[in-house]
């Protein structure tokens, strides 16, 4: 498979000041050294609790924040570029490339704007078409999203259509501009359950239509496992297990992925679970110690766990990497 997206060593802090005009000498490591690649045309879910890093992560693949070190490559596998650096016009051509569905139907949108306002945005900012150009390629969109018949949304305003409506025109926003790379942040969790999986099905249909890779954040592990060829598994900043799906979900090896599939619900009331063999609860991400994340928490740990930096994913076989000495 053709790699599309390259992460190499991406770390992105934010300072904890103390005072108005005092300096930050402590600082939140909201991802810290995470590596990954994704393939063109694949899907990687990045799932893990709230906190972890995962839509800090996301923002800093699509440049809605800096990152404080380490390189973001995009492109085919020989003609990658670094866009970490990227500022002013390159960054045109760069959001041409990549777009973001958010998780929010209800305040990803200008309320002032009507959909076709919304949809065609990109459309002006890249000066694409002319405005009839631009109307047929919104009215094209809206009826690829099952918004039809397109004439009956295109001039009414956001508040006039559901929470799934909203969802998606936002996915047709992202995708009017042909990228080649999405990040989609939780595009079902703020959605009725009786519409999710028709809000799902969508964007895999649409990603072999128009060869369009994901990245999929998610904390919930069935949708991960309906929408996502791998699943990548974060725990305060950094990716602790990585594998294809059904490898990571039937096999999981990092103590932490045991814990969030030992959580998962089971519709069956004679089903007796087992708790997760777990301690605690999560530290602080504030200028963590250089050992092992989840050390406090994780029933195998040793003092050589202790004394030892965090390690390095790690291929354990059959491609699947895991951040642990004692697998």
């Amino acid at each position: 498979m053709q790699t599309l997206v390259t992460v190499e060593s991406l770390k992105k802090y934010y300072p904890v000041s103390k005072g108005l005009f005092a300096r930050a000498n402590s600082f939140i490591h909201a991802v810290d050294d995470t590596s990954f690649q994704i393939g063109r045309g694949e899907s990687l879910g990045l799932v893990g609790e709230s906190g972890c890093g995962k839509t800090t992560t996301g923002k800093l693949l699509v440049k809605l924040v800096d990152p404080t070190s380490g390189k973001i490559m995009l492109g085919a596998n020989e003609n990658q570029v670094n866009i970490a650096p990227l500022k002013g016009d390159g960054m045109r051509s760069f959001r041409r490339q990549v777009q973001m569905i958010f998780q929010d139907p209800y305040e990803s949108m200008n309320p002032r704007f009507t959909i076709y306002d919304t949809v065609a945005e990109p459309l002006v900012v890249q000066n694409i078409g002319t405005l009839v150009e631009r109307e047929e390629l919104v009215a094209e969109l809206l009826a690829l999203v099952g918004l039809t018949p397109p004439s009956s949304f295109m001039f009414r305003f956001p508040h006039e259509l559901s929470g799934g409506q909203r969802q998606r025109v936002a996915i047709a926003r992202a995708l009017v501009v042909q990228p080649a790379f999405v990040v989609a942040d939780e595009p079902t969790s703020m959605l009725d359950v009786s519409i999710r999986t028709g809000i799902m099905n969508l964007m895999s249909d649409l990603a072999q239509r128009m060869d369009v890779t994901y990245l999929y954040i998610t904390h919930d592990l069935a949708v991960a496992r309906y929408m996502c060829n791998r699943i990548a598994v974060m725990y305060l900043g950094k990716i602790v297990e990585l594998a294809e799906t059904e490898e990571l979900l039937n096999r999981p090896q990092h103590p932490y992925t045991q814990a969030l599939l030992a959580s998962v619900p089971i519709p069956d009331p004679r089903y007796k679970r087992q708790l997760a063999d777990i301690i605690g609860g999560i530290p602080k991400p504030i200028d963590p110690a250089p050992h092992f994340r989840f050390l406090d928490r994780c029933p195998r740990a040793n003092e050589s766990c202790r004394a030892n930096d965090h390690p390095p994913l790690a291929d354990k076989g059959n491609a699947h990497w895991v951040a642990c000495d004692r697998v």
